[in-house]
């Protein structure tokens, strides 16, 4: 009977312990179905997308972009550029090459312009101001005006230069201000005449540091194009190629030669005609010149003969002893 009890009792207890177990692992699989529905990978993935986390690598990357944007507006670049057109007329050209740098906004700093000759291409070349934002454009226009034989740009960043004219200029302003200032309140004549010389030194320094910064500032808001405008090439007379092209061309250059001996003795002529003058009245006063002598003494007596040279002639008495 006893023994029968502690059975009983034996399994009571392995009944109580086996539901336990069960209800801890029903618990535990309903606990894990419940996390398994908000996930936390779910969550660590899809809060960024909704949340400011999620959005702050891409604000960072557009603010240095915009940062980039606002530095290149910054930058002072001067452009310089030349074109080379081939065109039927280089002179036509030129005035519609005039009107668009006018249309641009733009001037024509100088212009030449050299008709063509047997030899020579005519040729125009105009030197452009063109706003910096509208030299593309003004480039565009000019290329449908002719053959384009050579194109080049260059650019030159001064932004540094700029900047350093900038704070010059702006410390130079303000020390004249300060100046101003002192001067309005002197009252010794010799303080006035000191603040005077300063103010005039600062202020020439001060308008020199503008003027350049104003020529700076030009080229950088109007770049600078250089178009040469060609007429087609001089075509190369052709050599003879056989006898009788030989015989033609030796004959257009014997008459050539002979038209140019012409020209020379007309050339010539006139000179010749004045020397031949000039040598007949050279000769005629010569002439009247010895006649004139010759009247002027007609009964000259004429010029005794030599004595002999003999030695015995030579000592006294020589002849009365002979």
């Amino acid at each position: 009977m006893m023994r029968r009890r502690a059975l009983l009792a034996a399994s009571a207890a392995l009944t109580v312990l086996l539901l336990g177990g069960c209800g801890i692992g029903t618990s535990g699989s309903d606990a894990g179905d419940d996390s398994g529905g908000v996930s936390q990978p779910d969550v660590g993935v899809d809060a960024p997308a909704e949340g400011g986390e999620g959005v702050a690598p891409r604000d960072e990357e557009q603010f240095g972009e915009d940062r980039q944007v606002d530095q290149d507006d910054d930058r002072s670049v001067i452009t310089t550029g030349w074109l080379a057109l081939t065109v039927d007329d280089p002179v036509e050209s030129a005035a519609e090459v005039a009107d668009l740098a006018d249309r641009a906004g733009g001037r024509v700093e100088s212009r030449s312009e050299t008709p063509g000759t047997d030899t020579q291409r005519a040729r125009a070349t105009l030197v452009l101001r063109i706003p910096s934002d509208g030299l593309d454009a003004v480039l565009a226009d000019l290329r449908e005006l002719g053959d384009v034989s050579s194109v080049q740009l260059d650019a030159t960043d001064v932004t540094q230069e700029r900047q350093d004219l900038d704070a010059r200029i702006e410390a130079l302003q303000a020390s004249v201000d300060r100046l101003l200032a002192l001067l309005a309140e002197a009252d010794d004549t010799a303080d006035l005449i000191a603040i005077e010389s300063e103010l005039t030194t600062r202020q020439a320094e001060l308008d020199s540091l503008t003027t350049r910064r104003d020529r700076l500032a030009d080229q950088v808001d109007y770049s600078t194009l250089t178009v040469e405008l060609l007429s087609e090439g001089v075509a190369p007379e052709a050599g003879p190629d056989d006898f009788w092209s030989g015989v033609a061309a030796g004959w257009e250059a014997l008459v050539r030669f002979a038209s140019g001996l012409l020209v020379v003795a007309g050339v010539l002529l006139p000179w010749l005609g004045a020397a031949l003058v000039v040598a007949a009245v050279v000769t005629g006063i010569v002439l009247l010149a010895i006649r004139a002598r010759r009247r002027s003494h007609p009964h000259a007596p004429p010029a005794a003969p030599a004595a002999p040279d003999d030695p015995g002639d030579a000592g006294p008495g020589g002849g009365d002893r002979a």
